[in-house]
């Protein structure tokens, strides 16, 4: 999807392209692509490191062009992976300045949204970068508050029983946290080479990269702790679960021992050596009867120990 957005007291959209508006390209489709490469004339390696997946943020210069790729969160239709992170890459020189990102997200139209409603006026290509980073980093929090309310979730359910299913859940949600980290770290240190950009020193809105230092560090510090209660978590219900294992070990045990004890009497009652018993009558009576009274015993001193 391709639409152009020029900066009027906030971003408006237009039909067209003109001098110094914004480009934004989300999922290109084929005939997108040949206007990127041939009208635009991006070059071809800059679209095809912002396909990849894995591409990690960074700022890359090629024949006048300046690529800029950041990592932005998106809400996945992946049950296994509901939050991932992918690459969105600023491509700009003179007056030409494109978005593309190969998913759709949220985060675009929100900045569109948001600069209406605070009359944002973006003054050049880094300060739109910067511009968003800062709204990057917001969407994060945002989802780094819906991943707390599916640890809280997975929590409540596995203090009911421990299931696989709730396992798993919380295993979905560290993949998740990891994915945030990393992407938060990556962005941070791209944040801190533009931040040191000699030549665009002078030009930097203070209070624009203050924010942005702000909400980046606080991302970080969230999807941290986040990953750190999830961790405890998960390694307090691994030694319950031990526990338990434990448990029902002893219990396999102490029966395993008390059923021995018939078994027993009833192998040395069957020897063929003369045992006091073989003319009695009621010698068959009898051994049940030692056999019960042993095996009683048996179950109250494993109960006195606490061993079932």
């Amino acid at each position: 999807m391709k639409a152009f957005y020029t900066n009027n007291n906030g971003l408006i959209e237009i039909p067209k392209w003109t001098p110094n508006c914004w480009i934004n390209i989300e999922d290109p489709s084929e005939t997108e692509k040949k206007y990127l490469l041939e009208e635009l004339q991006i070059p071809e390696a800059f679209y095809n490191d912002i396909e990849d997946i894995d591409e990690r943020p960074r700022i890359e210069i090629e024949d006048g062009w300046t690529l800029i790729i950041m990592r932005v969160p998106i809400k996945s239709n992946d049950i296994k992976l509901p939050f991932q992170t992918i690459p969105l890459g600023v491509i700009f020189k003179g007056d030409i300045c494109v978005t593309i990102t190969f998913y759709k997200t949220e985060i675009i139209h929100d900045f569109m949204l948001y600069s209406k409603r605070k009359n944002i006026q973006v003054k050049d290509n880094l300060d739109w970068v910067l511009r968003l980073l800062l709204s990057s980093s917001v969407w994060y929090l945002k989802y780094l508050k819906q991943v707390n309310q599916k640890i809280k979730l997975a929590e409540d359910n596995l203090e009911k029983s421990i299931k696989n299913e709730e396992l798993q859940a919380l295993l979905q949600i560290e993949k998740c946290l990891v994915f945030f980290i990393t992407s938060l770290k990556a962005n941070d240190v791209l944040f801190q080479r533009i931040k040191n950009l000699k030549a665009y020193k002078a030009d930097y809105d203070l209070d624009l990269l203050e924010d942005v230092e702000i909400e980046l560090s606080q991302a970080q510090d969230t999807a941290n702790i986040y990953s750190n209660i999830l961790t405890g978590m998960m390694d307090a219900y691994a030694s319950v679960i031990s526990n338990n294992m434990n448990n029902i070990m002893k219990q396999m045990t102490s029966i395993s021992i008390i059923l021995m004890i018939p078994t027993l009497i009833a192998s040395l009652y069957g020897m063929n050596v003369p045992n006091g018993l073989e003319e009695s009558k009621y010698g068959i009576w009898i051994l049940l009867l030692v056999s019960v009274v042993l095996s009683a015993f048996g179950v109250f001193l494993f109960k006195r120990r606490r061993w079932f």
